[in-house]
């Protein structure tokens, strides 16, 4: 860099602190934060029991299972494993569905703008919290010893730990409703519950939709799992063929499951956009001036 340049370049550094070069201490905090992530990685890794031989050693065995995988078959039980991935989308359709309608309440319940009660609001947040901070297989675990194998428990664990999530997000976007048109239907001589009916609820319908129909996707994932904890569903089958190590069934099943996650997503992206389609279209004016 020639002298002119180089008197440039601290002119600019010195016009704008911070952009070209970095201060000392800057800078060296920025190399410790590095080093302590190093650090931290490498002895988390060494915890563990993670290396590059025992991942390259399970990576041919995975080529091992991906050759027993083929060709998949079912042996005989394709209209078994039908019944019960039907029932695992079943119990990812009513746990959505419970969780869905139970979260609209509680949404509005835990929106500032709707409930100014602070200890209702601080409340119903913490008990979402605990429920939300409680993976579904436990729920899963939980409600099968309260009601038995079987499917009704796979929905009760998808539904409760849905609204953990689905209530929060309701809320959310109860806060977020333009509060223009609540002011107009106020102006009309309307109460409380008219502004929830008439204004904010054409507003979130769209936000609720969307994410009951993702949940919806999600848990048809997730159901294929509880069936590992007795609560119904492919997943009872999965892992018993796994158990087995018959890896053709696996694939059989896996190959069932695809298609049926990417039609589910498929109509809930219909849905979603006739929702938002009707919803544009319920939205009241909001008011001149």
């Amino acid at each position: 860099m020639t002298p002119p340049d180089a008197r440039r370049m601290e002119a600019l550094a010195r016009q704008y602190p911070g952009t070209i070069t970095l201060a000392p201490l800057v800078l060296w905090r920025r190399r410790a934060l590095i080093f302590g992530f190093l650090v931290a990685f490498l002895a988390a890794a060494q915890a563990l029991g993670l290396s590059p031989g025992v991942f390259f050693t399970g990576l041919s065995d995975l080529g091992i299972i991906a050759g027993q995988m083929w060709p998949p078959t079912s042996k005989g039980f394709f209209l078994d494993y039908l019944y019960a991935l039907g029932e695992t989308v079943a119990i990812a359709f009513l746990g959505t569905i419970a969780a869905s309608v139970i979260s609209v309440p509680l949404g509005f319940l835990g929106a500032r703008n709707v409930v100014r009660n602070g200890v209702i609001h601080f409340g119903l947040r913490r008990v979402l919290d605990v429920v939300r901070g409680v993976d579904v297989l436990i729920w899963a675990l939980i409600f099968v010893s309260v009601v038995g194998l079987g499917p009704f428990a796979g929905i009760l664990a998808i539904a409760l730990n849905d609204i953990g999530v689905l209530a929060k997000l309701y809320a959310e976007g109860v806060e977020n409703a333009d509060r223009r048109a609540g002011d107009g239907v106020r102006a009309a001589g309307g109460s409380q519950a008219d502004v929830a009916r008439l204004a904010i609820w054409p507003q979130v319908f769209p936000v609720f939709l969307s994410n009951s129909l993702y949940f919806f996707e999600a848990n048809t994932r997730s159901a294929t799992i509880l069936g590992v904890v007795g609560a119904g569903g492919i997943g009872f089958y999965l892992t018993d063929r796994i158990r087995v190590n018959a890896w053709s069934d696996v694939a059989f099943i896996i190959l069932m499951i695809l298609p049926t996650v990417a039609v589910i997503d498929w109509l809930s992206r219909r849905l979603r956009q006739k929702a938002l389609g009707r919803a544009t279209r319920d939205v009241p004016p909001a008011p001149e001036g």
